[in-house]
């Protein structure tokens, strides 16, 4: 008698990958460079704080969370720097995304929009250490933390490190217009400003919370038409800000005069200070795209797609800025990303 073979079928690769997310957190010490380790008495070692992705979790969102856990800092996401891979005891992959960060002031708008975090227990992590370049690379356990470290000094020497997010937001799914123009109490020209989100948009509003937060933006520029204000009212909220509302986003003031808005993106990028979000219609975009263009070396451009709609409903795109030693503000990254749907209330 011949016994049937029980068969195992392989688990799904997204059981079989492990994702994570951390930071290499940097600040300058007179003329010196200077990051934040970890010591995790588990496996007696020293590295960058990182984490597991929690359910309806984003990776930028864990790695903020994950070391403000670790280290007790608050932090602002900077430039991505490369992704760890490698293969875990049980068989399974683990994908660790890094960025380099720096600290918030504790009165930062971005912190009230942040979810509260838990301390790492003692027995996690008993160990958290200010260290120059020199120190972290001997106390650094694992060659790929060196490696990482080595990308962070290379941008720094570049002055590549110390960047500004441009952060712009297309607003979340709309009502369609045949339907919200169908009534004829008013002028379609009327209507259309006021023309709202979908309850899909407005859930997709609420998941941008999470990702403005983590690149600390303080000031929202938005077109003043209801779809636009709608999809950032909720970072606005939570961050108590006052959005600044600009005539020339909206659909109609882009048709008439493209300039207007090539202008003020010129501005905002050419600007100095705190993170910024701008919240667009899709017209738009052609323009602002065309801006982008012109600050980004062409190996970031290919990332980024060349023909309309540039960004779905409720996507977001963030430039990391630097200004070179001539002066000049570079785009050394960009990311694009549809933020993660938060669970319902």
């Amino acid at each position: 008698m011949v016994r049937a073979r029980s068969v195992v079928a392989p688990a799904p690769r997204s059981k079989q990958l492990v994702l994570a997310a951390g930071a290499l957190v940097w600040r300058e010490v007179g003329e010196e460079l200077e990051v934040l380790l970890v010591h995790r008495p588990r496996y007696q070692d020293w590295s960058f704080p990182k984490g597991k992705l929690e359910k309806r979790e984003s990776l930028r969102t864990c790695a903020v969370r994950e070391v403000g856990e670790e280290t007790g800092a608050q932090i602002v996401l900077g430039t991505p720097l490369d992704t760890a891979r490698y293969p875990l005891e049980d068989g399974r992959r683990k994908e660790v995304r890094y960025w380099a960060a720096q600290e918030l002031p504790a009165n930062h708008p971005g912190l009230q929009a942040r979810a509260a975090c838990k301390p790492a227990s003692p027995k996690e992590i008993d160990g958290v250490e200010w260290m120059g370049v020199r120190q972290a690379r001997g106390w650094l356990s694992h060659p790929a933390d060196r490696e990482l470290l080595g990308q962070l000094v290379d941008l720094w020497e570049d002055s590549k490190l110390a960047t500004r997010a441009l952060v712009l937001v297309r607003h979340a799914r709309a009502v369609k217009r045949s339907v919200w123009n169908r009534s004829r109490k008013r002028a379609v020209g009327e209507r259309e400003p006021t023309r709202p989100l979908t309850e899909q948009g407005v859930e997709r509003a609420r998941a941008i919370v999470p990702v403005l937060a983590a690149y600390g933006v303080a000031q929202v520029v938005t077109s003043p038409w209801k779809r636009c204000l709608d999809t950032v009212a909720p970072y606005v909220q939570a961050a108590g800000l006052e959005a600044v509302l600009e005539e020339a986003l909206t659909e109609q003031a882009h048709a008439d005069d493209p300039e207007a808005v090539r202008a003020l993106l010129e501005g905002l990028v050419e600007g100095v200070g705190e993170p910024v979000a701008v919240c667009l219609h899709r017209p738009s975009l052609s323009t602002v795209m065309e801006v982008v263009a012109e600050h980004a070396p062409s190996r970031l451009l290919r990332a980024v797609p060349d023909v309309d709609p540039w960004l779905k409903t409720g996507e977001v795109m963030v430039l990391h800025l630097a200004r070179t030693a001539r002066g000049r503000v570079r785009t050394v990254a960009i990311e694009k990303q549809r933020p993660v749907l938060l669970e319902s209330r």
